[in-house]
């Protein structure tokens, strides 16, 4: 029988197999993405939509949206915005679908990707989720830093700490969660970190619409402005920004702490969070846009003014957000590297020595991140490049092009012709989408260094 037979099997016996069937886990353990007790999960839909809106729905990605609309401006900037979140979330579902794909659980995107396009499949995806993972994190860390700096000012007017103290700060109390030893460990810190998205939406989208509502209307400006060719560049970095705020490179290892049936647990779990993402999102987009037009810094709380202790709340909500998405991101970096410093000589490894040789591991990863977060804080930048070269291949075009790969048909002709044409759509125009995000996004970033010397107190 062949792959692609074995999966059609599958899926017609699915319904009655999935809650007896318990495959061997593929994934690292510990730090790794699975839970302890492998591919087998114990969490609920909920603890998947608490997972999902926390890697996605995280301050860092949407506070730039409405600096991507004005950008973009109004028509093609609620075009990209609305199109990217139908995209991601049909994507979502793909990813969720191939759980079984081949008769096995496929625990991590390395290991969906191995089985389907082989080892190249395998090493492309990975440095594409590396990419993504260290490169969100690198913008998060910077977003946590300049909101833990804002509410220091605001008691502290004259104090002299920089933004690079407040992300070191950060940097090592996330070291301190980096000791816990799973996603799923990470279950109530990211429902806590969830409805501090719902917090952090609703609190800047109130704030933004009184600032909107206390200028001078007739003076707003929401036109592009700049050079015919600092147009083209800014629409470029936009569209990465956009891509950036749906990046979710953890589908499979989030699915994979999910108790059977997974599949139909992760499909609650992410319509459930795409939910709160496009209420966060869509709210708050327009509502920046509209209240400061093209003047809406590349952050949005930057722009607020007034009342400040609202806007110190609104900070505080981001900066706990922010530590929950930070651990999921840097579960693959921690899984990929313990899988080959923890699987030498494993049967005359003591506690001790398990706990220094991780101990290193995730001090090093976080000494990295946050050296290079302090040395070049342009978080514009850094979003708008990390959507374009990781999280738009992992986010957009490879569940297509899995889907496609995977054989899986519909019985109906024509809606079988028809999601084929959606696939490819996808999978091409969002590789367009990446390849001009990326030009985008190195140009302002090489501007920047120009413009800004390193470790500079943004």
């Amino acid at each position: 029988m062949t792959s692609k037979e074995a999966w059609k099997h599958r899926e017609g016996e699915e319904e009655e197999e999935e809650e007896e069937v318990e495959l061997r886990a593929t994934a690292p353990p510990l730090h790794g993405t699975a839970t302890k007790e492998g591919a087998q999960g114990r969490g609920t839909w909920k603890h998947a939509a608490f997972h999902v809106a926390t890697t996605i729905a995280t301050p860092a990605a949407y506070a730039p949206l409405p600096s991507a609309l004005a950008s973009l401006g109004w028509p093609l900037g609620v075009f990209s915005l609305v199109s990217g979140t139908l995209a991601t979330w049909y994507s979502s579902l793909l990813i969720a679908s191939l759980w079984g794909w081949n008769g096995e659980k496929q625990t991590t995107y390395r290991h969906l990707a191995n089985s389907l396009f082989g080892p190249g499949g395998y090493w492309s995806i990975t440095i594409f989720q590396q990419i993504a993972s260290v490169g969100n994190n690198i913008a998060i860390q910077i977003a946590a830093g300049s909101s833990l700096k804002a509410i220091y000012k605001h008691y502290y007017p004259n104090g002299s700490l920089t933004l690079q103290e407040f992300i070191i700060f950060f940097g090592a109390f996330e070291l301190v969660l980096s000791q816990l030893p799973d996603i799923h460990s990470l279950r109530w810190v990211n429902a806590i970190c969830t409805f501090s998205t719902i917090g952090f939406a609703g609190t800047t989208i109130g704030v933004t619409i009184y600032n909107g509502k206390r200028t001078d209307r007739k003076a707003m400006n929401h036109k592009l402005v700049g050079s015919s060719s600092s147009k083209i560049f800014k629409s470029f970095n936009a569209l990465g920004t956009i891509a950036f705020s749906f990046g979710d490179a953890m589908l499979p290892e989030i699915q994979s702490t999910v108790k059977d049936p997974a599949k139909c647990n992760m499909y609650k779990g992410i319509s459930a969070a795409y939910g709160i993402i496009v209420l966060s999102y869509w709210s708050l987009a327009f509502s920046g846009y509209w209240a400061f037009g093209s003047t809406v810094q590349p952050y949005i709380l930057s722009s607020l003014t007034i009342p400040r202790w609202t806007i110190v709340m609104a900070n505080i909500f981001a900066v706990i957000q922010i530590s929950g998405c930070f651990q999921i991101y840097c579960r693959p970096s921690y899984a990929y590297f313990e899988g080959r410093l923890l699987s030498e000589n494993a049967n005359h490894r003591t506690r001790v020595s398990v706990f220094v040789r991780r101990l290193g591991l995730t001090t090093s990863y976080m000494s990295l991140i946050t050296l290079i977060a302090a040395a070049m804080p342009f978080f514009g930048d850094f979003v708008a490049i990390c959507g374009a070269i990781g999280f738009t291949p992992l986010d957009f075009v490879f569940p297509s092009l899995a889907f496609l790969r995977s054989g899986r048909t519909l019985k109906n002709r024509k809606l079988r012709v028809a999601m084929q044409i959606l696939n490819i759509s996808i999978s091409v125009w969002f590789s367009v989408v990446a390849l001009l995000g990326c030009i985008g996004a190195i140009r302002f970033i090489i501007l920047d260094i120009k413009t800004y010397k390193f470790f500079h107190d943004m």
